[in-house]
């Protein structure tokens, strides 16, 4: 028996290498739209700001200039973060999903908890993750457990508390975009 097949109870949850660059179509329009509006919009305007506090004497003491450089610097750092994540992201369309009977990125899963509690994730790039929208990161513990997953099918998910049983009980994609 190779150690692929394993099925031990303690084995480390696999590894997925490269899900940081994984987003959506909407993750993407997202960052760029986020990119336009410090670049376009946010950055002039605490340039002028600090170019208007600059001319109003002794910059040390002088906030509005103190809190523009600041700002200035968080904006700049922002843009380059986003910049690096669009430049090696990879956009993945959970819409062109060819096997819809399987969880993969993308895919909304509804599953059923050990008590019975039913809940119901997105499975998205770590850009995207808003857990109080249901929007889980394809490198959290619950879609690392759901991943490759059936309806019917109970997978282990590891937390903090201990190892869980989940039942998946649906499994959707977004409808392809009709052709033009």
């Amino acid at each position: 028996m190779s150690d692929d097949d394993n099925d031990d109870d303690d084995a480390a949850p696999r590894r997925l290498e490269g899900v940081s660059r994984y987003v959506t179509p909407a993750g993407m329009a997202a960052m760029r739209g986020e990119l336009n509006a410090l670049l376009r919009d946010e950055r002039p305007r605490i340039v002028d700001i600090v170019s208007w506090a600059a001319g109003n004497g002794d910059r040390s003491e002088n906030g509005d200039y103190l809190y523009g450089k600041k700002r200035l610097r968080e904006i700049d750092r922002r843009v380059r973060f986003l910049t690096r994540r669009i430049e090696k992201a990879i956009v993945v369309d959970p819409a062109a999903q060819t096997r819809r009977d399987r969880v993969f990125f993308g895919a909304t899963v509804t599953y059923v908890t050990e008590d019975d509690t039913e809940r119901t994730v997105v499975i998205v790039g770590v850009d995207e993750s808003d857990l109080a929208a249901g929007q889980v990161s394809l490198a959290s513990p619950v879609a690392r457990a759901l991943l490759g997953g059936r309806v019917g099918d109970e997978v282990r998910l590891l937390t903090p508390a201990g190892a869980e049983m989940i039942e998946i009980l649906r499994i959707a994609y977004p409808a392809p975009a009709e052709m033009v």
